[in-house]
């Protein structure tokens, strides 16, 4: 049966690492126009329930530039658990391509979509968690640290399904992280049990942004009211006033301190304009870093199901 990429925690501290090395590698390739074809003759198929720019354009570009064909399919194209069962989707699919990506609200659909796919499946998002996006993350950390010793990350909004998968990669790479969130709004507290139970990092859950952010190596934020909160909006504007990222929270860490944010972000509200530009903003380099951790991770998969 193939691998797939569906939780952080389903790969061991090793497996991890020989993942981040082949993204470097493959973005060496990539940032120097080398023919690099391991994916000739092979397809991929994007499923989207939830849409997403950035998603969609670093897988399909990712893809086509390795020599394969990606195809799109968005929440008209295909009713993934409503027109057809999941496991007729995925049974059908395994016949026609090589990789299966789908980006999803419900976690159960990504689980049933792999549970019965003969081609590796990666879960591009669900409601529970983003594996890629963290992937690429803690990529972009290495790239602008050197090195992971001793890092601390403090995430300040909503503990959603971006906390989860920090929460996760926590359980394989060491780590000291803080959830800065509103009463009410806490990650998943099985993940935390998890995170705790493995020894390998530290946890803190805090209610006050300016001391959680102290010594903190990156602050990391995202939106309010993300895919299907909207209606909740207003609401959570109110509730997370005052978790805004701004100059004058990252001048509390005391060290240099790198700024994230997975993006879409709503400048004005979860962080200012001002932070956005400034020069320990890495942003747009985490964002391109999407891409090449997905290639990486396709590649991964690729190799252990041949």
């Amino acid at each position: 049966m193939p691998k797939h990429f569906l939780h952080l925690s389903d790969y061991n501290s090793e497996e991890l690492w020989e993942i981040l090395h082949l993204a470097k590698e493959i973005k060496t390739k990539f940032c120097n126009r080398e023919n690099y074809k391991p994916f000739e003759g092979r397809s991929l198929s994007m499923i989207f329930a939830k849409p997403s720019a950035r998603t969609r354009v670093s897988f399909e570009t990712g893809f086509e530039w390795m020599g394969g064909h990606a195809l799109f399919l968005g929440p008209n194209d295909i009713g993934i658990g409503k027109r057809e069962a999941i496991k007729d989707i995925s049974r059908v699919f395994s016949r026609y391509n090589d990789i299966i990506m789908a980006r999803l609200f419900d976690h159960k659909h990504i689980i049933e979509l792999a549970e019965h796919s003969e081609i590796p499946v990666i879960n591009g998002l669900t409601d529970y968690n983003h594996p890629c996006q963290i992937l690429a993350d803690i990529l972009t950390i290495w790239e602008h640290r050197g090195n992971l010793e001793g890092l601390k990350v403090t995430y300040l909004g909503d503990g959603n399904n971006i906390v989860n998968s920090w929460l996760q990669l926590g359980i394989r790479l060491p780590l000291h992280f803080v959830c800065c969130s509103p009463e009410g709004y806490e990650p998943d507290a099985k993940t935390i049990k998890r995170l705790e139970d493995s020894g390998v990092s530290s946890f803190e859950l805090s209610q006050e942004p300016y001391s959680a952010v102290k010594n903190s190596d990156v602050i990391y934020t995202d939106v309010w009211a993300s895919m299907g909160q909207k209606e909740e909006a207003e609401e959570r504007e109110k509730v997370f006033a005052n978790y805004q990222v701004n100059q004058k929270l990252v001048k509390q860490t005391g060290k240099e301190t790198l700024f994230m944010h997975c993006l879409p972000a709503e400048r004005g509200r979860e962080v200012t304009n001002r932070v956005m530009e400034a020069n320990y903003s890495i942003v747009f380099d985490q964002a391109e870093n999407r891409m090449h951790a997905q290639n990486a991770i396709m590649v991964y998969l690729s190799k252990l199901t041949n």
